[in-house]
């Protein structure tokens, strides 16, 4: 299934890339006229929401989706994160965000609600789910108390701010945040893509 939904996330992001001749201007369908969902990576500070069943976002932009808003807040590179070491020929990536209840329930989180991804030299798009998903679907410990954990939960209004830990290749430095809407009936809504360039650190 996790596989399933990647591929669709990927297809959406190609044929979206594709129709507005990449993720650097023009109209991005990313909402309101305030969002810089059409400016460079890191300058972003918007509201933005999906049109046509897309939208596009940068750090610093406050995404709405049905159930929840969420915002990358920072990206960095490094080689360790708390212990954890990037396996060869990869590096670790840490995305900090800051996701909020807006659903009129709890809400149950899970580490594969956000995956990042990046484009490979193949120009296909690549993915990862974050290191507490491990390769057989089981959720795995953190390895940081800043870590969101594979499992947790979100009343409502809630927030919580935590860092999303991925395994991506050493030689990508730009990157995307992806959220695809799914609903209790297995219905698709919105797909959500926040991009950015990762500081080395």
């Amino acid at each position: 299934m996790k596989k399933w939904i990647a591929l669709m996330m990927t297809l959406l992001l190609i044929l979206a890339l594709a129709s507005c001749g990449g993720n650097s201007g023009g109209d991005s369908g990313g909402g309101s006229s305030d969002s810089s969902s059409s400016g460079s990576a890191g300058a972003g500070s918007g509201e933005v929401r999906a049109e046509d069943g897309y939208a596009e976002a940068r750090i610093g932009d406050v995404v709405h989706s049905y159930f929840m808003d969420f915002s990358v807040n920072s990206a960095y590179t490094t080689s360790e994160y708390h212990g954890h070491t990037a396996p060869e020929g990869k590096q670790v990536l840490v995305v900090e965000m800051t996701v909020k209840n807006t659903f009129n329930e709890t809400l149950p989180m899970y580490d594969d609600d956000f995956q990042g991804q990046w484009t490979a030299s193949s120009e296909t798009e690549e993915f990862a789910w974050p290191i507490t998903e491990g390769e057989d679907g089981s959720d795995l410990d953190t390895v940081s108390d800043e870590q969101l954990p594979a499992t947790y939960e979100l009343g409502v209004n809630e927030s919580r701010t935590g860092t999303l830990v991925f395994d991506v290749p050493a030689d990508e430095k730009d990157f995307s945040i992806s959220h695809l809407e799914l609903f209790d009936d297995n219905s698709e809504g919105d797909t959500f893509f926040v991009f950015f360039t990762a500081e080395a650190k």
